[in-house]
């Protein structure tokens, strides 16, 4: 994948997670530093714990800022009450943008992970590789709702972790046969299908009565 087109990517990823984070602060009735904290970790967080697991350091978050200050912008924005009065209207309407927004999130940065680690060179590795993608990819949610005081999206949420499980397997097998671009457009592409496909239908795993 081009390097403007990835730089896209990881950015819009960025911008949907970042609006996730804020959008849990806005539903717990924070303050401005509270929507760019949860704003910031859950776009960044992810990819933190990717790089430390890579041995990559300091983590890019680190060393290139851009991340960091698109996702605080976006956490600002929608703090202005013209925008969160919006979203917090109709509760259709906060769950519908809310879902959107995570799995946008969890698609690309599932994908982000795995690209990182093919270039760190553990190509071989399937099983690192499903790894570094899944932990980037629910990374920044799981930091965002031990924050927020909730229970963690991927230990009760509806097929969360498990779409982005099934996505990294798909970004390996696609990038094997057709190629970077290929894999991470169509590996983040069933990430999103999986979740919204999830969400209307009701699916879950099984869970102790």
């Amino acid at each position: 994948m081009p390097q403007n087109l990835l730089l896209l990517f990881e950015l819009i990823g960025t911008v949907a997670f970042a609006a996730s984070g804020a959008m849990v602060s806005l539903s717990k009735k924070m303050d401005v530093f509270g929507f760019a904290v949860l704003g910031l970790v859950t776009a960044v967080g992810g990819g933190i714990i990717r790089d430390l697991v890579l041995g990559i350091t300091p983590p890019a978050t680190f060393r290139n800022p851009v991340y960091a200050t698109v996702a605080i912008l976006v956490s600002v924005v929608i703090f202005i009450p013209a925008v969160r009065n919006f979203l917090f209207k109709k509760k259709e309407v906060y769950e519908k943008t809310m879902l959107l927004m995570d799995s946008l999130g969890l698609g690309i940065f599932t994908v982000v992970g795995i690209e990182t680690a093919y270039l760190s060179g553990y190509e071989n590795s399937i099983f690192l590789l499903v790894f570094v993608g899944v932990i980037t990819g629910v990374g920044g949610g799981m930091i965002r709702d031990v924050l927020a005081r909730m229970t963690p999206a991927i230990l009760v949420r509806h097929f969360y972790a498990s779409a982005s499980i099934i996505g990294a397997f798909i970004t390996i097998a696609l990038w094997k046969f057709f190629g970077q671009s290929a894999a991470m457009v169509g590996g983040a592409a069933s990430v999103v299908i999986l979740r919204l496909l999830a969400a209307h239908h009701r699916w879950s795993l099984p869970k102790a009565e």
